[in-house]
């Protein structure tokens, strides 16, 4: 059985995203760049909302999404693990997902004033961050 783990996660006050949206981001992160590999074990409810220092109602929650979207396995009596990767969406979900999320972005960034070539290249290091780390 594999050990539990603290999550490596933060909670924001100040980002205006919902907590139970910042734990299923920063989750999402974790296995996407293979930081979390499958068949890891996750906190529980109550072990992360202690770490976190929030309520166990938005863990529950932000668990039960991710465990609803494929990212995690729920094994009766055992906690919740790693999923395998599957693909979790069809492909016209996916593209409706990703045009939401870039036009968001780009509202929110648009008043910044960078050049289109800074911005592209901060999204593509953040992108290399995230993706799963191919060993040699």
């Amino acid at each position: 059985m594999s050990r539990r783990v603290p999550l490596m996660l933060q909670v924001v006050t100040g980002d205006p995203r919902p907590i139970n949206r910042q734990i299923v981001d920063g989750v999402r992160r974790l296995i996407a760049s293979g930081e979390l590999p499958v068949g890891a074990a996750l906190p529980s409810v109550r072990g992360l909302a202690q770490q976190l220092a929030v309520n166990p109602n938005t863990v529950a929650k932000a668990y039960t999404e991710l465990t609803t979207e494929g990212w995690l396995d729920a094994r009766a009596g055992l906690g919740l693990f790693v999923a395998i990767p599957r693909q979790r969406l069809s492909d016209d979900e996916r593209a409706r997902r990703l045009d939401d999320a870039v036009q968001r972005f780009a509202g929110d960034i648009i008043g910044l004033d960078y050049p289109a070539s800074t911005v592209l290249d901060r999204v593509a290091v953040e992108l290399d961050l995230c993706l799963p780390k191919k060993s040699a």
